[in-house]
C-alpha cells in the first residue's frame, strides 16, 4: 500500500524539503506518495483562509496573534483533508517539517501505528533554551512544543473529523499545536528517534531514525556544524547528483 506523507514547505527551506523527501525514499522500500503543504495552494483551494501579515519581516498569525517562523506552522493540520481530497485509500498519513533527514524506514514508523488511536507522535518534554531559532525567528513557548513537528494521522478515527476547515481556520495556532480536538488517551507516543531534536537529546550511534534539525541547519549560514549536520551535507551531496 502507498504511504501518504505531507512535508512542510516553505520558500527559504526548499533545500531541507529536498533532503528531507530524498532521505524518505532512500531508507525506504515501501511506495512513498510525497506532497509539499505549500501555503499558497491551499489559499487557492479555498481551504486556508486565516488572516496573515508581514510584521516587522516576519509572517504573523492574526488569529493567534502570534508569529510564524515556517509557512506551514498551522497548515500541517490540513492533512487529513487533504489527504481526503487526493483520496488516499489508506489508514495513516504521515505530516514532518521539512527539516527533518531520515536515516531510517519511514514504513516501521507507520506499523507502530496503532488503530485505536487518532494520532501517533513523540511526546517531547522539553523547553528549549533558545529565545531565537533558525534565521532569526522567535523560539515560541506553548504546551506539547514539537509534538506537532511529526504526526500519524489516522484518516479513519472520528475523532480527526474535527479538524474542519472552519475549526482549522477559527482557532488560535497553540489550540492546534496541543492537539485540542484530541484526549489524551486518543494520543500514541512513539520513541524519540522517530523525532530526533538537534541540540536536545544526547547523540545517539548509530543515528536516530529522524533527526530533527529544529533549531537550524546546515542549509542556514552558521548551522553547518550541528550534530549530524554532516549526514545532512552527504544527503544533499547525493539529491544534487540525481538532479
Amino acid at each position: 500500500m502507498t504511504l501518504p506523507i505531507f512535508i512542510g514547505w516553505d520558500p527559504r527551506e526548499s533545500d531541507a524539503y529536498d533532503v528531507c523527501a530524498h532521505s524518505l525514499r532512500r531508507y525506504s522500500n515501501a511506495t512513498l506518495a510525497i506532497y509539499p503543504i505549500k501555503l499558497s495552494v491551499l489559499r487557492e483551494a479555498g481551504l486556508y483562509t486565516r488572516a496573515t501579515e508581514i510584521r516587522e519581516g516576519r509572517l504573523w498569525d492574526v488569529i493567534s496573534e502570534a508569529p510564524m517562523s515556517t509557512e506551514f506552522a498551522i497548515s500541517r493540520f490540513f492533512v487529513p483533508i487533504m489527504a481526503d481530497r487526493a483520496k488516499f485509500n489508506a489508514e495513516w498519513a504521515l505530516f514532518c517539517d521539512c527539516d527533518f533527514l531520515w536515516t531510517g524506514d519511514v514504513a516501521e514508523l507507520f506499523a507502530e501505528a496503532d488503530s485505536s488511536k487518532a494520532l501517533c507522535c513523540v511526546k517531547h518534554q522539553y523547553e528549549p533554551k533558545e529565545s531565537v531559532k533558525m534565521d532569526g525567528q522567535i523560539q515560541l513557548l506553548y504546551a506539547r512544543k514539537n509534538w506537532s513537528s511529526m504526526m500519524l494521522f489516522n484518516l479513519k478515527h472520528p475523532a480527526n473529523n474535527k479538524l474542519s476547515v472552519d475549526l482549522l481556520n477559527g482557532v488560535p495556532g497553540r489550540d492546534l499545536h496541543r492537539f485540542c480536538w484530541l484526549e489524551d488517551n486518543q494520543i500514541k507516543g512513539v520513541s524519540s528517534d522517530w523525532n530526533w531534536l538537534e541540540g536536545t537529546y544526547p547523540r545517539m550511534e548509530p543515528p536516530p531514525r529522524a533527526v530533527h534539525f529544529t533549531r537550524g541547519g546546515p542549509w542556514m549560514a552558521g548551522w553547518e556544524h550541528v550534530e549530524f549536520g554532516d549526514l545532512w551535507l552527504k544527503e544533499y551531496a547525493a539529491f544534487k547528483a540525481q538532479c
